[in-house]
């Protein structure tokens, strides 16, 4: 190796080390009420923190949610598609990227219902939230994640 290379090589090198690593947004398609608004703060929510959300108004979003696995009783107010998965209700975005990078042999999680203080909605939070893990099999959801 010549000198000229050597420091070519050096330069190089040390102009492309500091570059951040960029990851791509990752894309989710999330049904909701036409008439809700906490929705719209939710995709706003997932925006913000590296999601491409596509909104589309719907109202079967009950049928939406039974079909992917989720009960009645455990259903949030919207739903949302992500990598294979489904995720009902204002669950958080750390749990999201859990869910992903863990890739549990699951249908999805839920948190049910529209707690105060969670992602998209008003108010602060005075509770943990429960995450649960459902299937499409039928069998009973297991806590995912408490936070």
């Amino acid at each position: 190796m010549n000198r000229r290379t050597f420091f070519l090589g050096t330069a190089l090198t040390t102009l492309l080390l500091p570059l951040p690593v960029v990851a791509a947004p990752t894309p989710a398609t999330l049904y909701k009420n036409p008439q809700c608004s906490c929705c719209e703060g939710y995709a706003a929510y997932l925006r913000q923190n590296g999601f491409t959300v596509d909104v589309k108004p719907t109202n079967d979003l009950a049928e939406i949610s039974e079909n992917a696995g989720v009960p009645a009783k455990y259903q949030g107010c919207h739903t949302m598609f992500v990598g294979n998965y489904v995720v009902d209700g204002h669950v958080p975005v750390e749990v999201v990227r859990k869910l992903l990078s863990e890739r549990p042999p699951i249908a999805g999680i839920t948190l049910p219902g529209m707690p105060t203080g969670s992602p998209g909605m008003t108010g602060p939070k005075t509770q943990k939230f429960v995450i649960y893990a459902v299937t499409k099999d039928g069998k009973a959801p297991t806590v995912y994640a408490t936070v």
